[in-house]
């Protein structure tokens, strides 16, 4: 188990021209499970390999346990890392692969037997000991992959780069469910790497959201939820995601193409800004803004609402009970304590003060 420190890490691929990953300073607490969330080409696999020690960063330093690492090489940090493709060898039984890690170490002969059937039947492979990599389905072959990772129980973290991209679907869940069980288990540190906004987080003690190169928000899936500080945890997390409307601000009132929306908590808020509030929080109130419902998906347990007013668009996802009509007009109000204002770097700035929730 580790604490991991990064401090003003970045890394450019181009000598500095442009940098993949900008500068960051944050701890990883000892035994927590992290995720880091977002799309491709975020520098999220290329923070995970600086702390694997793949790769050097261009700036800053990585400190485990508080020992400077920076120039450490991969297997002198006592880490663990599972790719996103199965990493395996073809020459040995999917036993002895789950093996070698622990035989390179030394470990007793009783104690390799026991951890490889431990591992073995947390993952469900059990049946599949005695077979070659090549002879099971990509799927497998990445469970083993993983078994691969995991087996070893002296590692100060476990790094987890989108492990379960090739895994069926169905057996996401399940999987993702054992991965958990086991770090509360063995509390080992956990970094977990992915896009998937469920895997991160139903998994992860904390998740970090990362966009093009910046971590914009960490925190746990209720506050990135309820509290999105910044546009793109909006848009990125959940579905769907945030409705966003250009507003100017004057004395905090604000203002689309000269029409009232709300007024913000913050005093004295002036000039261009963003108006957010997640379908969730846009629910029917008689004293709301007027709407006309465009269009209504049915998901069998809530509704998603499309509206309309003047030129632009929101969504609100609704009970199932509620009675929408597409060409029907219907007032919306937003839950004053879940909207928010964003400046033009896209920051949250203040919520909207519940004395014009309805923004009449």
């Amino acid at each position: 188990m580790a604490e991991i420190r990064l401090e003003g890490v970045a890394h450019s691929y181009d000598g500095g021209k442009t940098y993949a990953l900008n500068p960051i300073t944050m701890t990883w607490k000892d035994g927590k499970a992290y995720a880091l969330l977002g799309p491709s080409g975020c520098g999220k696999t290329t923070l995970l390999n600086i702390i694997s020690g793949l790769l050097k960063p261009s700036e800053g330093k990585v400190f485990i346990d508080g020992k400077d690492v920076t120039d450490v090489v991969t297997d002198d940090r006592n880490i663990a890392q599972v790719f996103q493709f199965p990493v395996l060898y073809d020459t040995m039984t999917v036993r002895k692969n789950l093996e070698f890690p622990l035989k390179n170490r030394k470990v007793p002969r009783a104690k390799v037997a026991e951890r490889v059937n431990e591992i073995a039947a947390l993952l469900g492979i059990e049946k599949d000991l005695d077979r070659k990599p090549s002879k099971l389905r990509s799927d497998l072959q990445q469970i083993v992959s993983l078994g691969r990772g995991l087996v070893r129980e002296d590692v100060s973290a476990i790094l987890f780069d989108e492990p379960l991209t090739v895994i069926d679907q169905n057996f996401k869940w399940t999987l993702r469910n054992r991965l958990k069980r086991l770090h509360l288990a063995t509390g080992v540190t956990v970094v977990y790497v992915t896009h998937d906004q469920t895997e991160a987080l139903t998994f992860a003690d904390e998740v970090l959201v990362m966009d093009q190169g910046s971590l914009v928000q960490a925190g746990t899936s209720e506050s990135l939820f309820l509290e999105p500080q910044h546009e793109f945890v909006g848009y990125f997390i959940g579905s769907p995601g945030m409705n966003f409307l250009d507003v100017e601000a004057s004395s905090s009132v604000l203002t689309h193409n000269g029409k009232p929306i709300g007024k913000a908590a913050k005093a004295g808020l002036n000039g261009s800004h963003r108006f957010g509030v997640r379908p969730e929080f846009l629910v029917p109130s008689k004293s709301g803004l007027e709407f006309k419902i465009d269009r209504v998906e049915d998901r069998g347990v809530f509704k998603l609402v499309h509206l309309s007013k003047d030129d632009f668009k929101f969504i609100a996802k609704t009970e199932e009970s509620y009675d929408a009509k597409v060409g029907a007009k219907a007032n919306f109000s937003f839950d004053a304590k879940r909207a928010f204002v964003y400046d033009m770097n896209k920051k949250a700035v203040s919520t909207v003060s519940p004395s014009s929730a309805g923004g009449n």
